[in-house]
């Protein structure tokens, strides 16, 4: 039956279909529709591509600016770690440097998520930011390693930690620093829909809590604790652990295609409201990086013309189109409803498929 392909900024206002009363008005859309039917809409408008841009832009200007704001981070922390010897700040420097190096293949994704999809490539590069969280994952258990390694190789050979009012202090920058990037980040990936960018920003977020405990440790140096330094850093690598498992869940839902069930019930809702749907059949939902992608199979009438039927199809798509915002795209087919004691056209497929 008729199915039809529209993307988000294909409805941004910009219709210009003639709907007139007139002879003239009814040919020009009987053309249009035809046309329509023969070739779904794809306009790859200059709205289209700017948004896109936008998007990728604020994710990169996020990315670039937290960068240089840990990088200051954790060179002022890996000077302090030189004159003290603290294997806490160590492992907090460790981290705070690796975070600002995911910057890199999340700044590819982004450059490469920019470029138009082709006939290898039919949905784009967006992929790439799910490649570039799993990169940020495998980071962050990286520094878990090396931040337990060294509390381990501490607890075995212990040493004073020297400097400690210096410590204290690059704890607290390393916790300022680290909260401010986590926010921005997750409030620039959340805004754009990129999963990598969050998990990355709930990486910085625990850098933040890891160097408020490098500051207990200094505390606990500054009593006569000796043990106090390589404690602190196994409390680090678990908290390291416990943010490596929320990004790794939240990379994994990603890749899987996985999406928030609200978006679901959204998408539903704006279509059993649109005029001559009389069923919401198969929906689907995923995401290419961080924009949606909708496939639906709506029941309208089955006394319905083609163009009707189709009518009906692009209303959906509106509805969709403006019901989720990071929706770009949604394929919408149209199944007939069988008529009383008619069988199921799919049913009879499917049956004679069997």
């Amino acid at each position: 039956m008729a199915g039809t392909e529209h993307t988000h900024d294909d409805h941004g206002h910009r219709h210009h279909h003639s709907h007139g009363h007139g002879p003239d008005g009814r040919w020009s859309a009987m053309r249009h529709r035809a046309a329509h039917l023969l070739r779904p809409h794809s306009h790859e408008s200059a709205a289209k591509v700017d948004r896109a841009l936008e998007s990728s832009a604020q994710g990169m200007r996020a990315l670039w600016i937290s960068l240089a704001v840990l990088g200051a981070t954790a060179a002022a922390q890996a000077v302090v770690v030189v004159l003290s010897g603290s294997v806490a700040l160590l492992g907090d420097t460790v981290h705070n440097a690796a975070d600002a190096l995911t910057a890199v293949p999340l700044g590819v994704a982004f450059v490469l998520g920019r470029r138009a999809a082709t006939r290898r490539f039919t949905y784009g590069y967006g992929r790439a930011e799910d490649l570039a969280g799993i990169v940020i994952v495998l980071t962050i258990a990286a520094s878990a390693a090396f931040a337990a390694w060294s509390a381990v190789d501490r607890l075995l050979n212990p040493r004073e930690v020297s400097h400690l009012p210096a410590v204290a202090a690059a704890a607290v920058i390393g916790f300022a620093g680290n909260e401010w990037v986590a926010r921005y980040r997750i409030r620039t990936g959340r805004r754009i829909g990129s999963a990598a960018l969050v998990a990355d920003g709930l990486h910085a977020r625990t850098d933040g809590f890891t160097s408020l405990a490098v500051l207990l440790g200094a505390g606990g140096a500054a009593v006569g604790w000796r043990l106090a330094d390589p404690v602190v850093g196994l409390a680090i690598t678990a908290a390291i652990l416990l943010v490596l498992r929320d990004a790794a869940r939240e990379v994994f839902h990603r890749v899987m295609d996985a999406v928030d069930p609200a978006l679901m019930d959204a998408a539903e809702q704006s279509l059993r409201g649109v005029r001559g749907v009389r069923a919401v059949g198969e929906l689907r939902l995923r995401w290419i990086g961080h924009h949606l992608r909708a496939e639906v199979a709506v029941v309208v009438d089955g006394r319905l013309t083609v163009f009707e039927a189709h009518r009906v199809a692009v209303d959906a798509e509106h509805a969709l189109l403006h019901a989720l915002p990071r929706l770009t795209a949604a394929l919408v087919h149209a199944d007939p409803a069988p008529r009383p004691g008619t069988a199921d056209p799919h049913a009879a497929l499917a049956h004679h498929a069997a």
